[in-house]
């Protein structure tokens, strides 16, 4: 019974993790101004990773509760506050300008836009007047014909996002420490470390998205990337040098937060047109989190048989990404919404 009861519920959360991923980007980046949309839109993997480091706190409290069978129960009960302070929130949000505007609703559009700051509320509504008077012409969906470069991105950055071995290694995190000799108590320290890791070159990475570009910081994450994965590889598969572990998996963390972790959701949300791009959202998302569960299943089964050898995959993967993004990646920063939908 209880088993079902966590596997349902379980879904339940996914569900809603995933229209999250979906959703709250897109929306971002539909309000905010093309000069600050690479940081509001980045401050999503902010509060991500903000949310992991508060994890990995509220474990280690836990686990030192010794609460014995109830120390599971106790992990994941505690993570309905969040989603409870998250549903009070959600009624002070107003509606996207441009999904109004879409809509005939423009009073109201002018309105959002004046209550954000916006100085010219009504040319800003001109503009996505005539963006989706293109759209109808087009027709609102998302097509092959149409969309085949902003698709061909998403799914790329979606892909190698997860190809870097993000999420397998922080799932995985504890038993990673572990195989390199630490204990668990040491292994739950080592988790808090790289969870603060990761906030701090997030939030570094949001300073700078709208100055130095999302190519140039993935560009950066890239090749930053290949360099620690090869090193983490080369401790598991000599045997040597587990000293390092921790200092090659923050710096594992700090490029990818700096890079790719900023970036993704950004991207994303920026490449698709306005009338399909919750649509390209998802299939960016779908993509992530498909990904992710692929990885997730595959990662400790390989490491059975070679624990180097999950590394050298990530590691080849980023080398590749590299290339990728510096043959066909565009830039996107401080470019408006409409100016890249013309564009691509």
């Amino acid at each position: 019974m209880e088993l079902g009861a966590l596997l349902a519920f379980r879904v339940l959360a996914g569900f809603a993790v995933g229209a999250s991923s979906v959703l709250a980007p897109v929306y971002i980046a539909e309000i905010a101004p093309a000069e600050k949309r690479g940081m509001m839109v980045g401050a999503f993997q902010l509060n991500i990773v903000l949310g992991i480091l508060v994890a990995y706190l509220s474990n280690a409290i836990v686990t030192g509760m010794n609460l014995g069978a109830l120390d599971w129960h106790v992990k994941f009960g505690v993570t309905a506050l969040p989603a409870l302070l998250l549903l009070v929130m959600m009624f002070t949000i107003p509606d996207s300008p441009r999904w109004l505007a879409a809509r005939g609703r423009e009073t109201e559009a002018e309105a959002v836009l004046r209550s954000l700051g916006v100085t010219d509320p009504v040319a800003n509504v001109a503009s996505y007047r005539q963006s989706n008077a293109a759209a109808v012409v087009l027709k609102p969906r998302l097509s092959w014909a149409r969309h085949r470069r902003p698709i061909l991105l998403a799914f790329a950055i979606a892909s190698f996002n997860q190809l870097s071995g993000i999420n397998a290694i922080l799932y995985y995190l504890n038993d990673i420490f572990a195989a390199a000799g630490f204990d668990s108590v040491s292994a739950d320290r080592q988790a808090i470390v790289i969870g603060a890791c990761n906030l701090f070159f997030t939030a570094l990475a949001l300073t700078v998205i709208d100055k130095i570009g999302r190519k140039t910081l993935l560009l950066i994450g890239a090749a930053g990337l290949t360099v620690m994965l090869s090193g983490v590889a080369y401790v598991f598969l000599s045997g040597q040098h587990q000293d390092m572990l921790l200092w090659l998996l923050i710096g594992f963390i700090a490029f990818f937060a700096f890079s790719q972790g900023a970036v993704i959701w950004v991207y994303i949300s920026e490449i698709f047109p306005t009338d399909v791009r919750s649509r390209g959202q998802s299939l960016g998302s779908s993509t992530h989190w498909f990904m992710d569960a692929i990885i997730a299943m595959a990662f400790p089964l390989v490491a059975a048989y070679s624990r180097g050898a999950p590394f050298i995959l990530f590691a080849g993967m980023m080398a590749l990404q590299f290339a990728v993004v510096l043959a066909f990646f565009p830039e996107t920063k401080r470019r408006s919404l409409e100016a890249i939908e013309t564009a691509l």
